[in-house]
């Protein structure tokens, strides 16, 4: 593996969960790091908003594998206790609430007995045996692809044939049919077309349908509905939060408000950062962790292969009252509310450039934090309310270059329509809206075609294929985050922060 050698001083552009993983690993390695922020909070995509008494997460309400924070926090010998906000999490049961245009419903539950019961009681015992069958496949795949694939760094394609081990692990992935499609070997697997969403909808994380995605997305399947979803107390943005201290107590440099206008080269070497107030921070290498509109600004120009973008999302964020929602159907953190289309979603959400529409019969992500985390709940003119989120995916501005300053607030009022019709009563009326996040947003904020997905997990830009963390003409320029390997998710981009400080010279341990 190819690495970046006497790098004491880093400068980390970006406090996104990627950047502070890449902080943390270098702060533990003893390199004097210093973290520059353009937003005056951190946690990038997992963010926050603010509304009249509360707060609410802005990005990503899951989050599986929580471990990959706690290794982080540990390279500089901290944990969920000793950090500031403590980090305290709750693992849902069910992870995930399932609500069909037919009327009946499914608790997704992580825990096998829980979900063979619960499957029998929708789907019969004959379709929970074969459920069995596929969480062990799902697991398989997961297994085999882990260290490899998504924990571990390519110089090349070869890489994946470079030693025995690897070899092993790639004839496992093909003998399980993990370069097949996602969609394809659930089908084989499960034969009730509801069971069939509740995992293969992941694919979306992954920005490809399920009937295109790698089958090695399962992967992703197996996150949530295997290893636990959890909420962590006080919201996501906890998380970032409990990270940067951990950062600053350790020793790092964390700047916020500071937004990066280019770096300085000698050559192709990259020697310092410079910021929009004239500063320049000197560096012996830079580790960029923004989309990838934002990485190819600051590097010198050239030619690069187009990116294929991901769908995109439009978010409702705000408040209602709790006695409201106590008589809505989503009555879990997370629900996940189908609407009878499947395919036809996809390919609305995906379809090619300026072919793109939104969801005529919408699948829809509500989010309810307050139910697993009553602190989150408040009192406004007499009346307890708790915040609420209601996501809709969409196609990205490549896909579909809408006006959406014009259509966004008609875009809500249709969702709010399309949710009284599914039984969520009184939402169109006490559901106060203080945000609405659309692909304009995420354009604002340097998101590839306005997605906060990035780069779609096709196969030409999957693993060894995909935007690769050291930049070939930049010797000690090294990227982080969901542009980059391995790609989409919480997960994965604590996961490329640990990359990132390999590429730097740091061993970390797995």
């Amino acid at each position: 593996m190819r690495t970046v050698t006497g790098a004491e001083r880093v400068v980390v552009v970006g406090a996104g969960l990627a950047g502070l993983s890449t902080a943390l690993y270098l702060l533990g390695a003893g390199r004097k790091v210093t973290v520059l922020e353009r937003e005056a909070t951190v946690g990038g995509r997992v963010g926050v908003h603010t509304g009249p008494g509360y707060e609410i997460d802005n990005g990503a309400t899951v989050l599986t594998m929580p471990e990959l924070i706690a290794d982080a926090l540990a390279a500089v010998g901290a944990d969920f206790e000793s950090v500031t906000p403590a980090v305290r999490l709750r693992r849902l049961a069910p992870a995930y609430h399932a609500r069909f245009a037919d009327g009946t419903t499914l608790d997704v539950h992580t825990d096998p007995d829980a979900m063979v019961a619960e499957i029998t009681r929708v789907c019969g015992a004959e379709e929970a045996q074969r459920y069995l069958r596929l969480r062990s496949w799902l697991a398989e795949i997961f297994d085999a692809e882990f260290d490899r694939f998504m924990a571990g760094n390519f110089d090349s394609p070869l890489d994946l044939v470079a030693s025995p081990a690897a070899v092993r692990d790639l004839a496992t992935l093909l003998r399980l049919g993990g370069f097949g499609r996602l969609g394809a070997q659930v089908n084989r697997r499960i034969t009730d077309p509801r069971l069939r969403r509740v995992f293969t909808f992941q694919a979306l994380y992954a920005g490809v349908a399920p009937a295109r995605a790698l089958a090695v997305y399962g992967a992703i399947a197996h996150m949530d509905t295997s290893l636990g979803v959890y909420a962590v107390e006080g919201g996501m943005r906890v998380l970032a939060r409990a990270m940067a201290d951990a950062i600053v107590a350790a020793g790092g440099d964390l700047r916020l408000g500071t937004e990066v206008t280019g770096l300085d080269f000698d050559g192709r070497t990259a020697t310092a950062v410079r910021t929009a107030s004239g500063e320049r921070v000197l560096c012996d290498a830079v580790v960029l962790s923004p989309d990838l509109p934002v990485v190819d600004r600051l590097l010198p120009p050239r030619r690069r292969r187009r990116v294929l973008a991901s769908p995109s999302a439009v978010v409702l964020h705000g408040s209602v009252p709790s006695a409201v929602a106590a008589r809505w159907p989503a009555t879990h953190h997370h629900t996940i509310d189908f609407g009878a289309s499947w395919e036809e979603t996809f390919a609305e959400i995906s379809a090619g450039r300026g072919r793109g529409r939104l969801m005529s019969d919408p699948s829809l992500l509500i989010t309810r934090p307050a139910l697993s985390d009553p602190g989150q709940g408040f009192v406004r003119d007499g009346v307890r309310h708790e915040p609420l989120s209601v996501l809709a995916p969409c196609p990205n501005l490549d896909s579909a270059p809408y006006d959406w300053s014009a259509l966004a607030d008609p875009y809500a009022a249709e969702l709010l329509t399309v949710l009284g019709r599914r039984g969520y009563d009184g939402v169109a009326d006490e559901f106060r809206i203080d945000h609405i996040d659309t692909p304009a947003t995420w354009q604002a904020r340097g998101m590839l075609e306005g997605s906060p997905f990035s780069g779609a997990h096709v196969f030409r830009q999957t693993g060894p294929f995909r935007r690769r963390n050291l930049d070939p003409r930049h010797p000690n320029v090294v990227l982080a985050g969901s542009g980059t390997v391995p790609g989409v998710g919480v997960p994965t981009v604590v996961l490329s922060g640990r990359l990132a400080a390999e590429r730097l010279g740091v061993r970390t341990s797995r």
